[in-house]
């Protein structure tokens, strides 16, 4: 006699499936985060605008890709993964394509690029991730958020080198358009292929079939849904140190690397398409260093991941001013050593704030975490464009951010100290969700 349905052992988890997916929307997502590294250069040569006024669109932009993360878990709670990432992917092949189309005046790029652009990938920002991961993993959820998250390394590998040879040969419109086209191409992968959370007989995989399923708790109003995670937030030492460690996070990559690298090599003679090749070789070893993370966060402690990940960050960064030299390897050095630990931060962040407040809670308190991240990108962006118009350099930025990282890197040991100690004077367990092993914070 056959065995049920949902005691055959599956040969194949659909969960696979729905990881892949997420995982190339978070590839394109990246993608287009990282377009403005490579148009900063030629909408100054073309429209005469300073480094500071094309900063501020960008910082825009960040922002709110950020400040739309806790709301979009909401949108996603309610409506589902599939839906919110086929709005998503309309939304910003709308605005890309009208910047390449229709954009002549700063206040265009602002309201295109900052505005538009900005909130549509924010709705798959890494709250996404986040939210796929527990739901359809029950094993190595660390490991497979490691994967998600370097994503966005794989994006910047495959689109910078390519969007930067395409804006030399053809004008920064074309690699716009290719950006579009891009984005048009996901939308019938992600309404045929992507699935909102296992039913039926699929289970999340890793579960045992003795083991019941999380029942999903009610999806409410999206709006009051994120307002009511920052409120729980904001009654939590933990959650001001995690948001507090992502502000600097995020002033120290893609608000002031991810932006500002090409244009600080340009500014010392190394040509876009060799700058841009420096940001793809990042991208390589950070695949590498953020999946490894993921690994390490499922059986190492978290806050010690995240003291060496934030001190190694700043001492880079405070070496980053010397290896502006073409005719030495420091850059190539410092690109391979700030790859490794460019976003490596994710898979821990992610674990401690699972463990602080619950699984069911991790889509919203890391969304409000990550649009902390977003708003020390936002500052970051239009801060090094700020110094680089007044000095004439980005020296002092990438040393200030250094500075940062080092005070944050001690900081982050202090994260989960006081919910442990409370728990073991009063033979309490942790919150639910909650890791057994208190060796993994």
């Amino acid at each position: 006699m056959s065995l049920p349905t949902s005691q055959k052992p599956a040969r194949f988890h659909y969960a696979w499936v729905v990881v892949a997916i997420t995982f190339l929307t978070l590839i394109v997502g990246a993608g287009v985060r990282s377009v403005p590294g490579v148009l900063i250069v030629p909408l100054e040569h073309e429209f005469g605008w300073t480094r500071a006024t094309v900063s501020f669109a960008v910082s825009i932009n960040l922002l709110l890709y950020g400040l739309i993360g806790p709301f979009a878990a909401g949108f996603i709670n309610l409506y589902g993964p599939r839906r919110v990432m086929l709005l998503a992917f309309t939304l910003v092949a709308a605005g890309v394509a009208a910047t390449s189309l229709v954009m002549h005046q700063s206040w265009q790029l602002v309201v295109l690029w900052g505005v538009l652009v900005g909130s549509g990938t924010g709705l798959t920002a890494l709250v996404l991730g986040a939210t796929v991961v527990h739901r359809w993993f029950h094993v190595h959820r660390g490991t497979i958020m490691g994967m998600l998250t370097a994503s966005t390394a794989t994006g910047q590998l495959l689109f910078l080198p390519l969007l930067a040879r395409v804006i030399e040969k053809h004008g920064w419109r074309s690699a716009t358009l290719l950006i579009v086209g891009v984005l048009l191409a996901m939308l019938p992968l992600i309404f045929f292929f992507m699935r909102d959370r296992p039913a039926g007989a699929v289970r999340p995989f890793g579960l045992s079939p003795d083991e019941p399923m999380a029942t999903p708790a009610p999806a409410g109003n999206p709006f009051s849904e994120a307002l009511a995670g920052l409120r729980l937030g904001m009654r939590s030492r933990d959650f001001w140190l995690l948001a507090g460690s992502f502000f600097i996070c995020g002033a120290s990559t893609n608000g002031l690397i991810g932006t500002h690298l090409i244009p600080a090599c340009m500014d010392h003679g190394i040509p876009e398409v060799t700058a841009a090749g420096l940001l793809a070789v990042m991208g390589i070893f950070d695949l590498i260093g953020t999946t490894a993370s993921g690994w390490l966060s499922d059986r190492f402690s978290n806050r010690w991941l995240l003291f060496m990940y934030y001190g190694l960050r700043g001492s880079s960064l405070l070496f980053l001013p010397s290896a502006f030299q073409p005719e030495t390897h420091r850059l190539s050095l410092f690109a391979v050593f700030y790859g490794l630990d460019w976003i490596a931060t994710v898979p821990p962040t992610v674990a401690l704030t699972a463990q602080a407040f619950g699984r069911e809670k991790v889509g919203i308190m890391f969304g409000w975490i990550v649009a902390s991240h977003q708003v020390g990108a936002a500052l970051a962006a239009w801060g090094a464009g700020f110094i680089r118009t007044n000095e004439g350099a980005y020296d002092h930025a990438f040393l200030i951010s250094g500075s940062l990282c080092v005070l944050t890197a001690a900081g982050v040991l202090m994260i989960g100290r006081k919910r442990d100690k409370d728990a073991a004077a009063n033979s309490l367990p942790l919150p639910s969700g909650a890791m057994a092993a208190s060796t993994s914070d």
